[in-house]
């Protein structure tokens, strides 16, 4: 604590900035508070309190308990070491993680708790307060345990898990922050980068004690990940100094100057152990130095893709048993089961001739001489684009086009017969998917075979789920390329030109490259020769991930936030055909929308994620969804909106409501769905949440923000839905009264639990007339939430043209109705205008213009 104190002093003597000091000033306020707290008896107080959890869950038979919910935050942010003496004797058999049902494997002997953020994590083993292993460089190996470990049988919730790290991410963009002691480190996270990490520039400046990088915002630059991985197999001891030392002898001097600014060791444990992500922060003391190094990814960077080829097609084993061979053969595996996100990648050369004529594929001259040459086509090569689905599937192809028309200088058509590449974007979510694809390509599969130069892919939810088989079905495509590989597609058709059909469906850790924050920064390290490769360099050899989508719209953008899915819902392909979740850093959604609204003119994003309030459980801090809300909505100069889909009732919280409910750019508008609403249909579906849960949920929403829209989804004809439990779900319409509902019936999908409860299903005519059921009670509801806005007024966002009326125009209000009204959309288009309702349609609203 005396050298915590001395370091701070020293550091305000040397800033004469009143508003630092007062932010140094904390840290040494909060640093000595927390001492004077220690002195406070709270075992006994936490042993109630966590013997009054375990007692619920028992009672309840819940293992998505959200302990964080039960124990107030200032008792989960006291010292760790408190906690590991007051959970120890109780916590064996529980297992929850901010509300998850996960049960994912523990192994304490080689496994980096990272920093947590107050959290509370209690695992079968033992329990971990977030800030016990936080200073751990590498695995520990001092926690030992009596309770038998035994292998999860849940799926993998990391993409790191999915992903040989070191063989996909070449180099990584990286910034520190260098301090003495591990209190100052815990304080800085807790007390400002948890909460803003884009200080920390700032804060290096102010704290770092490095002298190479602490007048340039700690940045180090770009770090090849091959020049820091070593075997793991050394005992720790006097030895590592001197290997240490044998290395930087061998050292090339670029190598050499980096690690002269941040240890090897550092380096080292973070590309190794931790294995980060864009956003990450992690924190590493120094063997060699014995400092602590607070290390930051602002930016990483792919390597080129390496596909094997088809050797022997009896012999090359399918993706199922691919993935059942990897884990034979490592037992710190998890076993495959329905619904886990796997998959092959394999170049086939074409050899065979197609039916018909008899002719060998061609596939466009242009691709292999955009790619190499990077020339305009002049319009001669033409593109098209058939999407299906949700906002993703839309997103993923305004990022697709957007690689097309910038790197690749195509030039969009809509005429089928003209379009030199087709692209179809599949949705898998209904039922008759894999048909409507086969119906798309009938025209394209027909030039393909009469010899025409055309290039077809399938990217999507039925190019994850399908994989190679679509090739065995639809020998003319000559890729099937998942969601996770679109930032790839340059390389993907440079490979095809070449005479090959490409199968990418393996699980991909997804760039989030968007902003060109960085160049001013690359350019001043390049002059500074400080980084381990230059980012020139990487163009060279990759497609430019920061490529900016081509949107469909210019008023409101799409935005992604969060990729995949951890969920695993019984019914559901998402987390199978999406992958594991992947969280895109709170800077980079920034930056996309800032460019969206002060460059591009836009008034409106919608930030997307099939779980959306998961956002963040995947970083280092780890962030809320309430967070990143709060984060945009401060950091957002003009006046615009803020939506969000899609939110799972299982993680949302207080604080998103609140957000939503007090934030001026943030809509009035929650997308909750329910799905169905008797419990033990509930159970079945694996939602993790009961009609009473849900419905406390809707009370809390109406508390805060009366005025707000709730829409939701829902479906009927579940395996096992009697007529009683569907009665369930016709009582909770009738509690909330949606706004909006979206109501399916049940169809089984490949690749999920509930597809294989055929004991179960539910007749097609049951399905039919429940379905009828709910979508007339959810008109009913609808026009009565319309008739609320009967004699108001609205501000309306203006989006487009009536296409029934052309002299109306048609906008949407905060809440996310439509209203429609007379006006010019030449003069209105993207403008905020005041509305008086005049007229309540079910899904609609009629107006006129208050000018």
């Amino acid at each position: 604590m005396k050298c915590t104190k001395k370091f701070l002093t020293r550091q305000l003597q040397d800033d004469d900035d009143d508003d630092d000091n007062d932010f140094l000033l904390t840290i040494m306020a909060k640093n000595y508070w927390s001492c004077c707290y220690d002195q406070i008896p709270w075992n006994k107080v936490l042993r109630t309190v966590v013997l009054l959890a375990a007692a619920l869950v028992l009672l309840t038979d819940y293992r998505c308990l959200l302990v964080e919910q039960c124990i107030p935050y200032e008792i989960m942010r006291m010292r760790s070491t408190l906690f590991c003496d007051a959970f120890s004797p109780y916590t064996t058999g529980i297992t929850t993680t901010r509300g998850r049902r996960q049960q994912e494997s523990i192994h304490t002997n080689n496994n980096v708790k990272d920093y947590n953020k107050g959290r509370i994590t209690i695992t079968s083993c033992c329990c971990h307060h977030s800030n016990t292993r936080l200073f751990s460089s590498v695995p520990s190996t001092s926690v030992t345990t009596t309770t038998t470990t035994t292998t999860s049988t849940w799926f993998p919730t990391k993409i790191q898990q999915g992903i040989d790290y070191t063989t996909v991410v070449q180099s990584l963009y990286l910034r520190h922050i260098v301090v003495e002691t591990k209190e100052t480190a815990q304080l800085v996270m807790e007390t400002q980068l948890s909460q803003d990490p884009t200080t920390f520039a700032t804060l290096a400046t102010q704290l770092s004690a490095c002298p190479h990088t602490k007048h340039d915002g700690g940045i180090i630059g770009w770090v090849d990940t091959t020049n820091f991985i070593q075997p793991t197999t050394k005992d720790d001891g006097d030895d590592d100094d001197e290997d240490d030392e044998e290395d930087s002898n061998s050292m090339d001097s670029s190598l050499y100057f980096i690690t002269s600014i941040i240890p090897k060791d550092v380096l080292t444990t973070l590309i190794q152990h931790h294995q980060p992500k864009t956003g990450d922060i992690h924190v590493i003391p120094s063997k060699s130095t014995n400092q602590i190094h607070i290390v930051k990814v602002e930016e990483l960077w792919l390597r080129p893709i390496q596909v094997p080829k088809w050797q022997d097609k009896q012999q090359q084993p399918q993706p199922q048993q691919q993935q059942q061979q990897t884990t034979d053969s490592a037992s710190s595996m998890e076993t495959l089961r329905i619904g886990s996100h796997s998959g092959l990648n394999v170049q086939i050369p074409r050899t065979k001739r197609l039916k018909g004529q008899g002719t060998i594929p061609n596939t466009p001259s242009f691709v292999t001489s955009t790619i190499s040459n990077n020339n305009n086509n002049d319009g001669q090569s033409t593109y098209l684009i058939q999407t299906n689905g949700c906002q993703m599937n839309v997103a993923d192809s305004e990022r697709l086009e957007g690689i097309l028309q910038t790197q690749l200088g195509l030039q969009r058509t809509n005429d089928p017969n003209r379009a030199d590449v087709l692209i179809v974007n599949t949705c898998s979510i209904r039922e008759g998917a894999e048909k409507k694809l086969y119906d798309v390509l009938g025209p394209y599969r027909a030039r393909k075979r009469a010899g025409e130069s055309i290039a077809i892919l399938i990217t999507g939810c039925v190019a994850q789920q399908e994989g190679q088989k679509l090739l065995e079905t639809l020998p003319e495509v000559d890729v099937v390329v998942g969601p996770q590989y679109i930032p790839h597609l340059g390389n993907v058709l440079q490979s095809i030109a070449q005479g090959h059909q490409l199968v990418l469906t393996e699980p991909m850790l997804i760039p989030d490259n968007y902003s060109q924050q960085q160049q001013q920064q690359q350019n001043n390290n390049n002059n500074n020769n400080s980084t381990g490769s230059d980012r020139s360099n990487l163009l060279g050899y990759n497609d430019d991930f920061s490529t900016k989508p081509i949107r469909g719209h210019s008023v409101r953008a799409w935005v992604n936030a969060i990729y995949g899915c951890n969920e695993h819902c019984s019914y559901c392909v998402v987390p199978a055909t999406r992958g594991m979740e992947q969280s895109r850093s709170m800077e980079s959604i920034l930056q996309e929308c800032l460019d969206l609204i002060q460059h591009q003119g836009y008034k409106e994003v919608t930030l997307l994620g099939q779980n959306i309030d998961a956002y963040g459980r995947d970083m280092v801090p780890k962030r809320t969804f309430a967070d990143l809300l709060h984060y945009l909505n401060a950091n957002i100069p003009n006046k615009a909106r803020i939506r969000y889909v899609t939110s799972h009732p299982r993680y949302f919280s207080d604080r998103v409501i609140d957000a939503v409910a007090t934030l001026d750019k943030v809509c009035e508008c929650f997308h909750m769905p329910f799905q169905a609403g008797d419990n033990a249909v509930l159970k079945e579906m694996r939602r993790g949440y009961t009609y009473e849960s849900y419905m406390k949920i809707i009370d809390k929403i109406r508390t805060a923000a009366p005025d707000a829209a709730i829409t939701a989804d829902v479906i009927v004809g579940f395996p096992g839905e009697t007529e009683e439990a569907f009665q369930r779900t016709l009582d909770l319409m009738e509690a909330v009264h949606f706004d909006n509902l979206n109501s399916f019936a049940y169809s089984p999908r490949p690749n999920t639990e509930a597809a294989l409860w055929q004991e179960n299903q539910i007749p097609d005519d049951v399905k039919r007339e429940r379905l009828a059921r709910v979508q007339e009670l959810a008109a009913k509801h609808a026009m009565e939430r319309s008739q609320r806005y009967v004699g108001t007024t609205v501000e309306v966002l203006v989006e487009d043209t009536n296409p029934r009326s052309p002299q109306q125009v048609m906008g949407r209000t905060r809440q996310g109705r439509q209203v429609y009204f007379d006006g010019d959309i030449g003069e209105l288009l993207g403008n905020f205008v005041d509305v008086e309702i005049v007229e309540a349609r079910t899904w609609s609203l009629v107006g006129k213009r208050i000018h």
